[in-house]
């Protein structure tokens, strides 16, 4: 199954996505926890990795359904950092599917380039198999130059362990800054979503109402939709149904989303966040992380 499905709409659906792109905003930025995997392999008496297998090929569905609404960041909640307390068969299979897929978009440029999808894969990669690191390190290489529909995989990823990250990178990289230097924005640049807007809509399948502890940071003015929906079973009035919410949404909410860019553009005046030191580490951080993507990428 490709990342970016051949989807064949039929005339009604066409009609369906014209009529909800004409009715209102769409998202700019759509976060999916894709939940119910494991339920509906149970369900369908198949394995636990077949579940996460249809999972994906939903997931390619999606990302279809996104290009063509005219939708420009989807972030997945692909892998927690807390599926390692899973089995160590079932973390084996997720971790071999990974491998599986991520050799898929090297076999994919050609498509993915046509696409314009730049895949980023967000999270602690240090946690992961060498040889996997160096398979992600390589797709987000192949397709950094993308930018029709920026793709970011939370992979190995939780919030907390996020903003740990972060902090541990100003103590790291920070030398030269000082206690005035630190802020909400200095810290936002030391996420892994440093380069992307907020998600504007999150939308989780399987009927529960959790955020599990993903981009915990980043969603405080993200329109929240729960679907009782198992994600290998989502179709696209699902989707649509989401997109429809968030539209209606929108309109009560964008005033306070003005406000709160108001209020982030106040904050960077008001802090350091333009100071020489810290316009040096930032150009630190992003010199560090290419170098580190680069050296894994090229890794034997």
């Amino acid at each position: 199954m490709s990342w970016v499905s051949d989807y064949q709409y039929k005339w009604y659906e066409t009609l369906a996505m014209n009529v909800v792109r004409a009715g209102g905003n769409v998202p700019r930025h759509i976060a999916f926890v894709m939940d119910g995997n494991r339920r509906y392999a149970k369900s369908q008496c198949l394995p636990k990795i077949d579940g996460h297998s249809h999972g994906f090929e939903k997931l390619a569905n999606c990302l279809r359904w996104c290009l063509d609404m005219g939708i420009k960041e989807v972030t997945t909640f692909a892998f927690s950092i807390e599926n390692y307390k899973r089995s160590e068969e079932e973390v084996n299979d997720l971790l071999d599917l990974a491998r599986e897929k991520f050799r898929k978009i090297l076999l994919e440029e050609q498509k993915l380039n046509e696409h314009g999808v730049r895949i980023r894969v967000i999270g602690n990669i240090n946690l992961l198999p060498e040889d996997l690191q160096l398979l992600i390190a390589k797709a987000m290489m192949l397709t950094e130059h993308n930018d029709k529909l920026f793709l970011n995989i939370a992979f190995s990823y939780t919030s907390r362990d996020e903003i740990t990250q972060a902090v541990e990178t100003i103590v790291k990289l920070g030398e030269g800054l000082e206690p005035e230097d630190i802020s909400q924005r200095l810290i936002e640049e030391c996420l892994y979503t440093r380069n992307s807007l907020p998600p504007d809509m999150l939308f989780r399948t399987s009927g529960e109402t959790r955020i599990s502890d993903f981009l915990m940071w980043q969603i405080s003015t993200t329109v929240l939709y729960f679907t009782n929906i198992l994600w290998p079973q989502i179709t696209l009035w699902n989707f649509l149904c989401g997109i429809f919410t968030y539209q209606r949404a929108c309109l009560r909410l964008e005033p306070f989303k003005r406000h709160k860019r108001i209020e982030h553009a106040m904050q960077a005046k008001e802090c350091n966040y333009y100071s020489d030191r810290v316009l040096n580490f930032l150009q630190k951080l992003d010199s560090y992380r290419k170098n580190v993507l680069y050296s894994l990428s090229t890794s034997n």
